[in-house]
């Protein structure tokens, strides 16, 4: 079936796919750069483990070994993936050399991301940004809770810095920043006491959000998490103390929920009409949690589908929601991982867009032409309107893209030892 037919299948159920095509093209998604060297950034040694609640899995040969690496690898990956894309940041990913030699993290300045600032200056991109608070000697294990007084300096210092790097990032690209504060804080069993650990919390990130920026275009989130590795017992960042900080503060920050971050039978799909009920703006990490935060890559499942439906359906992508993703697999080639969950949530979101509002069935209580619409839409031509959005945005079609990722393997990655 051509894209003419198929098109007229969906204007016959009063879909027109030109304009969902025409809208989707403009919606930024955030890439995390992280999946592209397995979250170890450029600041600390590359051989130590991961700490901080972040594990990747595998071995795959070709992970990014310096930025100039990663920026190729990101290159490719972009030119894979339709839509308007935005970078996304870690302070680990630092970009250290002579004239910029090594600071720790609450010493970073905007100066060790210009070479970032650039590459997304030349490419048309946006840049989000997330400060590091894992993975290094100053967590004790713990860091904005700490009890103790260094730890918790160190890390606001460093949350400032951030705050100053987020706005730098904005100004220069004209685009707000999304700067996401997230810190595997809590405990691997029973605390003896759940209170002051989130009191701390409370008030290291009112120090951080002292800082002065643009509210307009830096864009401060508090991410929640329901617990992680060496963390079972007891997280301090839960969800309910994520949402009531932002609810108490919306003049300064914004809830970020992550798909993979909460119980495994909670959806978030569901959460996102609660929260634009009183939050202007959200954002989002969408990943894919087998069990638990495992963060594998995005598939077009049942969840991912549901969660761009509701972003369509609430108005999200006028602003209100920020989209980024957030997994990383090392078992797999990264550059497909990364181009897999980046082309299956735009195929999501595209999904969304094509399939018919039926607000007003609902309100009629026709429930029964609900569920047979929203079943007949499973077997709808999308295919071929995916295959031209692709086309319009000049990215190869589903089965053309995976040998040029083959062949970059063999000719770039396979050359990394």
């Amino acid at each position: 079936m051509s894209y003419i037919e198929a098109k007229k299948k969906y204007a016959a159920l009063g879909v027109d796919t030109d304009a969902a095509i025409k809208c989707l093209r403009k919606v930024p998604v955030s890439l995390h750069c992280w999946q592209g060297d397995d979250v170890r950034g450029f600041d600390t040694d590359p051989n130590k483990p991961l700490t901080g609640g972040i594990q990747t899995t595998g071995n795959y040969p070709g992970r990014a070994r310096t930025p100039e690496e990663l920026m190729d690898d990101i290159d490719f990956v972009l030119a894979l993936c339709p839509g308007t894309k935005k970078l996304n940041l870690h302070a680990s990913y630092a970009v250290f050399n002579e004239e910029n030699p090594w600071v720790d993290r609450n010493r970073l300045e905007p100066r060790h991301f210009a070479k970032w600032v650039t590459f997304c200056k030349e490419r048309g991109l946006g840049c989000d940004f997330n400060p590091t608070f894992f993975s290094h000697p100053m967590c004790d294990p713990q860091t904005l809770s700490s009890a103790n007084e260094k730890t918790r300096k160190f890390w606001i210092e460093h949350g400032k810095a951030c705050i100053r790097i987020s706005q730098y990032i904005a100004d220069e690209l004209g685009q707000p920043c999304i700067m996401n504060i997230w810190t595997g804080d809590g405990f691997k069993d029973i605390p003896a006491n759940r209170l002051e650990p989130r009191i701390r919390y409370r008030e290291s990130i009112n120090e951080i959000l002292s800082e002065p920026y643009d509210f307009t275009q830096v864009k401060p989130c508090i991410e929640s998490k329901v617990f992680g590795i060496g963390v079972e017992a007891y997280t301090v960042g839960s969800a309910e103390f994520a949402l009531s900080y932002a609810a108490f503060n919306m003049d300064k920050c914004i809830p970020l929920m992550d798909n993979g971050h909460f119980h495994p039978t909670e959806m978030v799909s569901d959460k996102i009409s609660a929260l634009l009920t009183f939050f202007p703006e959200i954002a989002l990490h969408i990943t894919r949690p087998v069990r638990w935060d495992s963060d594998h890559v995005v598939l077009l499942d049942d969840e991912t589908r549901e969660i761009c439906k509701e972003i369509v359906r609430c108005g999200g992508l006028d602003g209100r929601v920020n989209i980024a993703l957030d997994f990383f697999d090392a078992s797999v080639n990264r550059i497909s991982a990364w181009t897999v969950g980046t082309r299956n949530i735009q195929k999501a979101l595209l999904m969304a867009l094509v399939n018919p509002d039926l607000t007003e069935l609902q309100n009629a209580d026709n429930w029964t032409e609900i569920m047979v619409m929203q079943e007949e839409m499973k077997t709808m031509p999308f295919g071929e309107i995916w295959e031209q959005y692709c086309k319009e945005c000049g990215v190869p079609a589903d089965r053309e893209w995976f040998e040029k990722v083959k062949k970059y393997e063999n000719d770039v990655l396979i050359r990394r030892k």
